[in-house]
């Protein structure tokens, strides 16, 4: 099997109950819960309308330009799956757009994360399949490969395996690992309920925000006098 053009079975991927729960949540509340260390960075930018996505990985690693590896991902996913493709970020040659995107949607794939380019962006925006891509250009692309589909990838130092979570809502997209996703999910409703407690007070007006004046004394910040 040769390493840099090969393809890969996925051998696990998260649960469908998993998923459920998860697309309940924002995923600045999964971010915190997992610490704020974790980001596919600010240039994947929202190209559908609206809506969130929650589904298992499938991973594609393509060359710049070539969408080769994208074409089989899309025959390959099962329905739910989110496909994420790094093709190191280029913005030459798009990978997909709107004939792509429409045998996606047959397909019943969830959506996708692009670190490269895609094209016929108003009939993406008008599907809305929930879809993140780094950019777009109307150059079309290339399907000479190589590539590979179902092996790890990163964008921007975010590791994703094939069958890992991905989510993705207007904050951006999040991975979230196979083996920790229970403890993830935990710690997130956890935060949510925190929150929902937070925002009555808010509304009721009986939030407690002597916190702040409690840090700044704690940093050295001079205050004035009540």
């Amino acid at each position: 099997m040769s390493i840099g053009f090969r393809i890969l079975n996925r051998k696990r991927a998260i649960s469908a109950d998993l998923v459920a729960r998860f697309s309940t949540l924002p995923v600045a509340n999964v971010s915190d819960a997992m610490q704020r260390m974790t980001g596919a960075g600010p240039r994947l930018t929202r190209m559908h309308r609206s809506g969130g996505m929650a589904g298992p990985a499938v991973t594609v690693k393509a060359r710049p330009g070539d969408n080769l590896m994208l074409h089989k991902a899309i025959d390959m996913a099962e329905p739910g799956d989110v496909i994420v493709v790094d093709a190191g970020g280029d913005l030459t040659n798009s990978l997909m757009g709107e004939l792509m995107l429409a045998h996606a949607i047959n397909r019943g794939v969830a959506g996708f994360v692009i670190n490269g380019a895609i094209r016929d962006a108003d009939a993406i925006a008008e599907a809305n399949l929930p879809l993140w891509a780094a950019g777009v250009t109307h150059r079309g692309p290339y399907k000479d490969g190589p590539g590979e589909i179902n092996v790890p990838i990163a964008l921007d130092g975010m590791v994703i395996e094939p069958g890992d979570l991905v989510i993705g809502d207007g904050d951006g997209v999040l991975s979230v690992p196979h083996e920790v996703a229970e403890e993830v999910l935990e710690k997130t409703e956890a935060k949510q309920q925190a929150e929902n407690k937070l925002m009555a007070q808010i509304t009721a007006r009986t939030n407690d925000r002597s916190w702040i004046d409690d840090t700044l004394r704690r940093l050295g910040c001079a205050l004035p006098a009540a």
